[in-house]
Parts: structure tokens; C-alpha cells; sequence
């Protein structure tokens, strides 16, 4: 298993990883409109220099992705001006449980780091609970729990 940066010439896959996102998150959220969604403008987080894509080949096939983006903080209290977002983390199912995800983890916090970035984040949701236990294997803890009520 090679880890990589991810180039245009990689879209259509990532396109489909995205997909299979959608696809794995619709049983936790009901908002979810039908059809194809985007959530990522991925071509330009490939080319932006405030963002690494990467992917995971494993006998010249793509089996991985995720990214990482600095942000900045939206308020004035916090003690840390920029943070990494980390988002588009896919494997494919028939390589999930081999540590694939914290092969990708791994490179992205090392890159946020190597930015001085002091901060990582990400979004999970939370009845998705072999992801939430995969993070905190990877020293992720939980900080805010978003709630929702259909009117």
C-alpha cells in the first residue's frame, strides 16, 4: 500500500469515493436530499496550497481518500488562530479494518503539523459508531454534539 497525493487525473474515482460517502451517511441523516450530492469541491482542494488530498493505492488501485484543509477560527476566544480540517475520509469497503483510514490520518495530521498547525478537527456523526471508535483509536475525543428537531 503506497499512500499518495491525489492529482486531477484521480477525479473520477474520488468522485465515486464521494458517492460512497453520501451513500454511507444517508441512514444518519434524514435531511439529505435524493440523488447525487457534492459535498466537496475536490478538484480545487486537489490544486489549493491550504489543502492536501491524499489517497491510498493498493496494487495500483485507489482504496482510499481523505483530506486536509486549513481553516481559520471564527471567533476571538480561542487559543489558535488556524486549524486542519480533516473531511473525504472513504475506504473502500473491501479494505475497511486493515488501518487504511490511519495510514491517511497519519500523513494528514504530519502535513497539518508540518503547517504549525496545532489544531485538527473533524466531523462525524455520531450514531456512525464504528467511525467515532475508529477516531478515538486515532486520539480524536468529542468536543460538541450538533442536535436537530424536524418542525
Amino acid at each position: 500500500m503506497i499512500t499518495r497525493e491525489a492529482t486531477e487525473q484521480d477525479l473520477k474515482t474520488l468522485l465515486e469515493f464521494e458517492q460512497g460517502i453520501v451513500f454511507a451517511e444517508r441512514p444518519f441523516n434524514s435531511t439529505l436530499i435524493d440523488g447525487e450530492i457534492h459535498y466537496y469541491d475536490l478538484l480545487q482542494l486537489i490544486k489549493s496550497e491550504e489543502s492536501l488530498v491524499l489517497v491510498t493505492e493498493e496494487n495500483n488501485e485507489i482504496i482510499a481518500s481523505g483530506y486536509a484543509k486549513i481553516k481559520k477560527t471564527e471567533n476571538n476566544y480561542s487559543n489558535f488562530d488556524e486549524y486542519a480540517y480533516l473531511g473525504f475520509m472513504y475506504v473502500k469497503p473491501e479494505h475497511r479494518g486493515k488501518g487504511v483510514n490511519k495510514l491517511i490520518l497519519d500523513e494528514l495530521i504530519g502535513w497539518a503539523k508540518s503547517k504549525n498547525i496545532s489544531e485538527v478537527r473533524l466531523d462525524v456523526y455520531s450514531q456512525n459508531e464504528s467511525a467515532v471508535k475508529a477516531y478515538e483509536k486515532a486520539g480524536f475525543e468529542s468536543l460538541l454534539t450538533t442536535m436537530r428537531m424536524k418542525v
